[in-house]
């Protein structure tokens, strides 16, 4: 650093620098709320990063060449809009006008898919980091993929991430921080904003320790750049630190800047108020009239200011056109890989994916975690884009890729990650794995920890990415470990969560399909719910099956005029299927309906659904080794649920089915309990 020279702020730029915090106090003026406190701070840094800082075209926010930005304090989400706004992503200032209304582009927290230069949803703290975790491993495993032993490569570029004194305290970014540094992701550089304040009060009633060095104990290149001596952000030095991070390509990089929250405000400047408030109108033409500004105008942005920070446009299709010369240069060179390349972008599968996945003899047993541990390692033969792990459970999750080695600064192009016991950062991670894109993701944990991971889960979902959880152990089958691993209302919670794929396979060839069909889903995660005891492999050749799936919920065995309706999932369906012989016995017809995914029923057509389950035929029993309470909507008013309504314990798992009552002796008696309510 000490060879560089000190950079300069020019008069355009710190007129920019005071246009940015204007228009954050005019937004959330306007709104009635939000955060402008941390935008008016951060206005310098968020103004250096995207005029001089990121290689970013705001003509094209997809291009591939392109750095990362994440916001993880995504409650500051004008921070980032007003950038969008001055670099001419296509955000103008009716958006910044609308902040937090209905409709607007620019809503509370910056959500992906809906704002043009947003890279992902942030707003629990803490999610933004770890995501920031997965975009920099996929970035770096795609460079290995396509592009293996070149010095210098079209698929290069950075991931720059702006957080808080929130974001570092939640344990997700320490998680996944802990596990970067592990990594030497170097092209990740994290910019801690250290302006010690929190809605509560001063950070210091929760944080106390050095945040520095909890990085350089992560194996984190760390620097931390003071105040000016006004209390502002000293940006020459900033710019100083921005290169040295740049330079640093062997470790993340840390950069902690200490900044006063809402400068220049003259009273509300250092106050935990202005975090979350809006400064009042006095406020705002008090500091509009310390910056130069008019304080009877607001949103105010001079033409040559907006001239000034638009000039980015050129300077990034510049970039980018010589970027496509580079891409040109290197496709020639490698064809292959500029298929592959090809095939990636566009989200096309190769057309033998559904020939390879396993299929499964009828009468053999099978836990459907071995069956989806086959169906993984068939796949990864084919697609080399797929790549996931394990919170430290592979074994238990049969999710090792066995062709392939684990990934490491040494070996970055392996499939397997060895995520350690963090499924809180897994999730979120493997969420910045799928925004990167061009990737087939998964990871796995056993089903009740889902419950660690669950906001990641949840942001997957809001996000809609095509993320694929491998949750194993779904029951009290999975025995002895006892009621602490043992999962009851995980699944329904689960199903709970708008846009995500709960799938139960029944059996091993189910399991397979469930996985074909993952793999086809998108735009929604699908979490497959798997068993640690063997179940049966059932008899499917009336169906399709693959199809059958996809609808949710199909006829795995049906009687002459049924009478009574068996509806169960994943290793209960056997159960049901042996009840219904058992029901044939005595004289009573019952069709045995196999639910793997409740959501993907519900979103067939009524036709299809009256098909499956008759309005006619009231009597009907579900049977699923979870709480009872939510399968009233497929049993109705006469059905009755068999399943846990309380916690298991430690035993067989084959005991534990027979002491709760899961069995098909108590599906015979729910189902004429059922008949006798109709009648």
């Amino acid at each position: 650093m000490s060879g560089s020279p000190t950079p300069s702020v020019s008069d355009l730029d710190a007129r920019a620098i005071a246009t940015a915090r204007v228009l954050a106090m005019d937004a959330v003026q306007k709104a009635g709320n939000g955060h402008p406190g941390t935008a008016m701070a951060l206005a310098p840094v968020a103004h250096h990063l995207f005029q001089h800082v990121l290689t970013h075209d705001p003509s094209d926010p997809t291009w591939l060449g392109r750095d990362r930005f994440i916001l993880s304090m995504g409650h500051s989400s004008i921070t980032l809009y007003t950038q969008l706004f001055l670099c001419g992503y296509g955000l103008e200032l009716k958006d910044l006008e609308q902040l937090r209304q209905w409709g607007s582009l620019t809503p509370g927290h910056p959500e992906f898919g809906h704002t043009a230069g947003v890279e992902t949803t942030t707003g629990p703290l803490g999610q933004g980091i770890a995501n920031a975790v997965g975009l920099a491993l996929a970035a770096r495993r795609e460079r290995e993929l396509l592009d293996a032993g070149a010095q210098e490569s079209i698929f290069d570029h950075r991931v720059w991430v702006l957080a808080s004194d929130g974001d570092i305290e939640e344990g997700v970014s320490a998680e996944a921080s802990s596990l970067a540094g592990l990594q030497k992701l170097g092209m990740l550089n994290l910019i801690y904003d250290a302006n010690q304040i929190t809605i509560d009060g001063n950070s210091d009633l929760a944080l106390s320790e050095d945040v520095g060095a909890r990085y350089q104990a992560y194996g984190w290149h760390v620097q931390v750049v003071d105040k000016a001596t006004d209390g502002d952000i000293d940006l020459p030095a900033f710019a100083l630190a921005c290169q040295a991070a740049q330079a640093e390509t062997s470790r993340p990089s840390l950069i902690v800047i200490k900044s006063t929250i809402a400068w220049p405000a003259p009273n509300a400047r250092n106050t935990s108020a202005s975090h979350g408030s809006a400064l009042g109108a006095d406020e705002v033409a008090a500091t509009k009239v310390v910056l130069g500004f008019d304080p009877q105008q607001s949103f105010e942005v001079a033409d040559d200011v907006l001239a000034h920070t638009r000039s980015v446009l050129q300077r990034g299709q510049a970039s980018h056109a010589q970027w496509d010369q580079r891409r040109a240069t290197w496709e020639a060179a490698h064809p292959q890989s500029a298929g592959l390349l090809t095939r990636l972008v566009s989200g096309e599968l190769p057309s033998n994916v559904s020939n390879v996945l396993p299929t499964h003899q009828v009468g053999t047993k099978m836990a459907t975690r071995k069956a989806s541990g086959l169906a993984i390692n068939a796949l990864a033969e084919v697609l080399p884009e797929m790549w996931g792990g394990s919170a430290d459970l592979a074994e238990s999750n049969v999710t090792h890729i066995k062709s392939s080695a684990y990934i490491s600064a040494q070996e970055p192009g392996a499939s397997n990650m060895a995520f350690g016991i963090r499924e809180h950062a897994m999730g979120a991670i493997v969420n910045g794995m799928a925004l990167h894109g061009r990737s087939v993701v998964f990871c796995g944990t056993f089903l009740i920890f889902s419950d660690y991971m669950r906001p990641a889960v949840r942001l997957a979902a809001l996000m809609g990415l095509p993320v694929t959880y491998v949750w194993t152990h779904d029951s009290i089958g999975l025995g002895e470990d006892g009621p602490t691993h043992q999962p009851i209302e995980q699944i329904s919670a689960l199903r709970a969560i708008p846009n995500l794929n709960v799938v139960r396979p029944a059996d091993a060839n189910e399991t397979s399909a469930a996985w074909e069909l993952a793999l086809q889903a998108r735009t929604s995660p699908t979490g497959l719910i798997l068993t640690r005891q063997d179940v049966p492999v059932l008899d499917t050749s009336s169906v399709d099956l693959v199809d059958a799936v996809s609808k949710g919920a199909y006829v795995i065995a049906d009687a002459p005029s049924p009478q009574v309706i068996l509806i169960a999932t994943g290793s209960e369906v056997s159960i049901a299927l042996q009840a219904q012989g058992e029901l044939r016995d005595e004289g009573i017809a019952a069709r045995v309906v196999s639910m793997p995914c409740v959501e993907w029923f519900r979103a067939q057509p009524q036709e299809y659904r009256d098909g499956v389950l008759p309005p006619t035929i009231k009597a009907r029993v579900s049977v699923e080794a979870g709480i009872t309470a939510p399968w009233r909507e497929f049993v109705g008013d006469h059905g009755v649920s068999v399943g846990i309504d309380h916690f298991g314990a430690s035993a067989n798992g084959a005991r534990l089915f027979e002491e709760f009552g899961i069995t098909a002796k108590h599906v015979v008696a729910a189902a004429k309990n059922s008949l006798s309510s109709t009648q």
